[in-house]
């Protein structure tokens, strides 16, 4: 159905809004809250009924909704002073006022029909998902391993780091015995996943592997073998898994790529790369580095969103971490991660951006909003998983921070952030005064990495609760050498805390174990 009103038609089959035939750019959330109020016009919707609809009941701050509502006004040139379209009835909630026109939607050839053009070896990457191979000797199991490989296709869409090819032209291959350099020529991709399902009784085996189609070779595999107790469960769940582990993969590769070309080569996408290589690796030589190649990249292309994006969490990282000052990187990272967004506002790593940059400046909503956008465009990313739980604990919502941790975890148990996350699930443990699991999650993270903050001021607070005298001098020790710069005042004025209890708690903590 499309709706007529002004100049513009919203078209639900399409999922599009134009002006007077230009395409608005709209977040998937903003437009089906657009669509519910346009075809709900006759009624007033309430918050409640917009929360269910949308956000599927869960909890939703009124900042959110109406960060939506404005964004959804500011698409069709109204605000809240005029309220032209979009009317707020006080304390009842929201009506389309406009005078509306419907028509049928004319059918177009959906876009996942194209067969995409072999693309020139500098473009940015490509990937394909074969069908995976049915190995049970029953093509009446066809449907399984076709359902893994749609999945991971549909996630990997949500990744907008390379393109996808659609289903309809990778499953041409199916049952063919097709060499993958053809393959890769044929569809123009670097790289191509492949699989295969066996499933026997009430299990399933299912492998899958990521190869460079340029290179000939295997770039990460896996094998799960699993109970088939719920059987789209156990598709969900491997769907998540492999999905989450192929980006970072493919990152590893492009920057591999990128080591081999002269600098004078390097475009944006290979510093890019680079810097990504440099931002995993979590220390303090690291983040300068990454963020002069991603200045570099953006001086190549300003609008650049991704790069954008990375700059700003890069930014961000280092603030939460001590190496730099909020005051001094904070307009410059607020600038990156919303012009990010502008660039691409269904780009899951813009919203992660621009929410560290809200976390930082102690705008938790705002920021608990922007984290939720981002998993709500990728529910596999793992950074924002984890930036999320880190909101969740210094908004006082300690149970939920730990549980979004442990996702992260699940998400990527290979991640480079593994430590950072246990850290994350420790001081949630910690809040609650859970501290003998906080101190074996501090340890957890340390082990993972010992030259992190987080961990260490996890185990000092932790073991200045508990008594442990020991364990908290070697605690403050190491966070002392990780962080020269900490002090009382630091905590109390750069750590963003919704409530003035947790952070006198976390400052009781260090003051039992011996900071000054």
């Amino acid at each position: 159905m499309r709706f007529c009103f002004e100049n513009n038609v919203l078209d639900g089959d399409l999922r599009e809004l134009t002006c007077a035939g230009v395409a608005v750019p709209l977040q998937p959330q903003v437009f089906d809250l657009l669509l519910y109020l346009v075809a709900e016009r006759a009624r007033v919707v309430s918050k409640d009924d917009l929360i269910s609809r949308i956000w599927s009941d869960r909890i939703v701050s009124d900042s959110a909704l109406n960060s939506r509502i404005n964004a959804a006004r500011k698409a069709l040139g109204d605000d809240g002073a005029t309220q032209r379209l979009i009317k707020t009835i006080p304390r009842k909630g929201f009506r389309f006022i406009g005078d509306v026109r419907e028509e049928m939607a004319t059918t177009t050839a959906p876009a996942a029909l194209v067969t995409a053009r072999p693309r020139a070896a500098t473009d940015r990457p490509a990937i394909a998902v074969l069908a995976f191979e049915n190995m049970s000797g029953d093509p009446a199991q066809d449907y399984f391993g076709d359902g893994i490989s749609e999945d991971i296709l549909t996630a990997l869409s949500k990744q907008r780091w390379f393109m996808v090819i659609a289903r309809n032209s990778s499953f041409t291959y199916k049952g063919r015995a097709v060499h993958i350099r053809q393959i890769a020529e044929e569809l123009g991709v670097r790289y191509i996943v492949e699989g295969s399902v066996r499933k026997a009784d009430n299990r399933v085996r299912i492998t899958a592997q990521l190869n460079d189609a340029t290179s000939g070779s295997h770039l990460w595999a896996e094998r799960y073998d699993r109970e088939l107790v719920d059987v789209f469960a156990v598709q969900d769940e491997i769907t998540n898994a492999i999905a989450a582990a192929i980006e970072p993969q493919i990152h590893a590769a492009e920057n591999f790529r990128s080591q081999r070309k002269p600098p004078a080569s390097l475009d944006a996408w290979d510093l890019l790369m680079r810097a990504l290589s440099h931002y995993w690796r979590v220390t303090r030589q690291d983040h300068e580095a990454a963020q002069a190649l991603l200045e570099r990249a953006i001086g190549i292309d300003p609008n650049y969103g991704q790069a954008l994006s990375v700059l700003a969490a890069n930014h961000m990282f280092g603030v939460h971490l001590g190496w730099t000052e909020l005051a001094r990187v904070a307009p410059a990272a607020e600038a990156a991660a919303l012009a990010a967004v502008r660039c691409d506002h269904e780009d899951a790593w813009a919203h992660a951006g621009l929410g560290s940059v809200y976390f930082s400046t102690r705008r938790l909503a705002d920021a608990l909003s922007e984290f939720e956008q981002a998993l709500a465009l990728n529910p596999n990313f793992s950074l924002a998983q984890g930036y999320y739980a880190l909101a969740l604990s210094y908004a006082g919502r300690s149970t939920e921070s730990f549980a979004a941790a442990q996702r992260a975890i699940r998400l990527s148990p290979r991640d480079p952030s593994l430590a950072i996350y246990h850290g994350i699930a420790g001081y949630a443990r910690f809040t609650e005064r859970r501290y003998d699991e906080a101190i074996a999650l501090a340890r957890e993270a340390i082990r993972h990495r010992g030259d992190l903050t987080g961990a260490y001021r996890v185990l000092a607070v932790s073991a200045g609760m508990t008594g442990d005298s020991a364990l908290a001098e070697t605690a403050l020790g190491e966070l002392r050498r990780t962080q020269p710069g900490i002090s009382l005042q630091w905590i109390a004025t750069q750590l963003p805390w919704a409530n003035a209890a947790d952070r006198e708690h976390y400052l009781e903590g260090f003051r039992r174990a011996g900071l000054g």
